[in-house]
């Protein structure tokens, strides 16, 4: 296992992991590293070395394949802008990016890497100046992203490239190694490692361990027990003060589509018809979490990826149904729910790992199954861990809820993670509840394993056509007009 929850669940802008956050975490490596405060490698990057920032003379930028296709309605190019000053995805919040995107734009000046402390050369770009190339797939990955600037001499002086994964997850080219190097050795340092869900149940069923407990003592390698809880209960409450947010905030989307926000007006009628939590309703509230922290994420609000941002809301929903419907939840303590939580997310988060491991979570490599599927997957093993299931019984249950979001497309009309993205995150988390239903029916056999299902998933994606992998070229994105 070489992924940590905290890879998976970590706290960023929308309204895309892959095509949002990414591209900023990129941009600024790629800045820091020119500034000589980057963390890990900090060698040459050309004629240019760490702490030549002040060098700088111009900047080019060229994004690829998808990143350039559906880049506008995913906020990509201000992302980038955003980065390339500094800004970081996990901690700018978004009147910051309101206030630097208005200077932006107003000055059509980019102070490159002020955040970071450095003495910002002061360069002329804008959005306009990012080279697209949409239909330009380079070899690693469709999310490609270059960063090249020249020195006093006019020459090129340093010359980078980058792919965002899915989940915000980054890879610098020619870093690989040291990557691959790095999650070797944390690989390494853990009592119970793992790659397969064969894995993962075996070291569970050797230990008499849970799959969170499992998860809980690989994260013990590099963080501290109370740090992980603590580090887990902030994720929650990002989680919430995001849909609380969304309750609160009227009228339509950003981007054109005109998409009426209707968080607030479904938590109104609700909140009148159901004040006592009859359990009858508990659909209808999971519809209205996933609903308003995706409309959220819509905004460029402060999310959680949970494992992307597109697939944001599935997880909250139902954490949702574990804290307000799991039996006997109204006699738990503070202490009891707060580990329910983390129980919750440990579980999700090791079933988040085998996807990474195995196949893939973005939308532009494998189509929504990658996103929606996954987070769906998670999520129901997540429930199922706080409901009181086997290991067996968690690994069914996460299996049942990626089988039936196979082939799941990404299509978003006009770019923009708002049609069919956010209702079908509703969808996904009633489908999560579900399986994790069926999966506590049944002892935990059965005939189709995790694994499989995983390998098929990749499968599928890789045979999937691009029209439908976060192009916008196909599906709905075609069909129905923009207006």
């Amino acid at each position: 296992m070489t992924v940590s929850v905290f890879d998976l669940f970590t706290v960023g802008i929308g309204p895309s992991s892959s095509h949002t956050v990414g591209p900023m975490r990129a941009a600024k490596e790629f800045v820091a590293r020119l500034a000589g405060c980057g963390d890990g490698d900090t060698g040459s990057l050309g004629r240019l070395g760490p702490g030549d920032l002040g060098r700088v003379a111009t900047l080019r930028v060229d994004l690829y394949g998808s990143l350039a296709a559906t880049g506008h309605g995913h906020g990509t190019f201000t992302a980038v802008l955003l980065g390339l000053e500094g800004f970081d995805p996990e901690t700018v919040l978004p009147e910051h990016v309101d206030a630097a995107l208005e200077r932006l734009e107003r000055t059509g000046e980019l102070r490159m890497g002020e955040q970071l402390g450095a003495a910002p050369p002061i360069l002329r770009f804008t959005v306009a100046d990012i080279v697209l190339h949409p239909l330009t797939l380079l070899p690693r990955h469709t999310n490609g992203m270059r960063f090249a600037v020249t020195d006093e001499t006019g020459e090129i002086a340093a010359d980078e490239t980058y792919f965002s994964v899915g989940g915000g997850f980054v890879v610098r080219e020619g870093a690989e190694e040291s990557l691959h190097d790095r999650r070797e050795h944390r690989a390494a340092q853990q009592p119970y490692p793992f790659t397969t869900a064969e894995e993962l149940l075996a070291h569970a069923d050797r230990a008499g361990l849970t799959i969170a407990e499992v998860m809980l003592a690989n994260e013990r390698v590099q963080r501290s027990e109370s740090e992980i809880f603590s580090s887990l209960e902030n994720i929650w409450e990002v989680m919430e003060a995001c849909k609380n947010s969304a309750l609160e905030r009227t009228g339509v989307l950003p981007g054109g589509l005109n998409v009426r926000r209707r968080a607030p007006e479904w938590h109104r009628r609700l909140s009148e018809r159901d004040p006592h939590r009859d359990p009858v309703y508990w659909q209808e509230w999971i519809n209205l979490v996933a609903l308003a922290v995706n409309e959220e994420n819509a905004t460029g609000g402060r999310v959680v990826t949970a494992p992307t941002n597109g697939a944001a809301g599935i997880i909250p929903a139902v954490l949702f149904y574990a804290t307000h419907y799991a039996p006997d939840v109204e006699t738990w303590s503070r202490a009891r729910r707060q580990r329910a939580v983390a129980d919750f997310l440990l579980a999700a988060g090791a079933v988040g790992v085998l996807y990474k491991e195995q196949a893939s979570i973005s939308g532009a490599e494998v189509g929504c199954q990658g996103e929606v599927g996954s987070a769906s997957s998670m999520a129901a093993a997540g429930l199922a861990q706080v409901l009181g299931a086997t290991p067996e019984q968690v690994e069914n249950a996460a299996e049942i809820a990626m089988e039936h979001n196979l082939g799941l497309t990404c299509d978003p009309i006009g770019g923009l993670v708002q049609i069919p993205c956010i209702e079908r995150n509703a969808i996904a988390a009633s489908k999560a509840v579900n399986a994790a239903k069926m999966a506590l029916m049944g002892d935990g056999d059965h005939h189709v394993s995790l694994d499989q299902v995983i390998a098929t998933m990749r499968e599928t994606g890789r045979d999937m056509s691009d029209k439908y992998k976060e192009t916008s070229r196909g599906g709905l994105a075609v069909n129905v007009i923009e207006c």
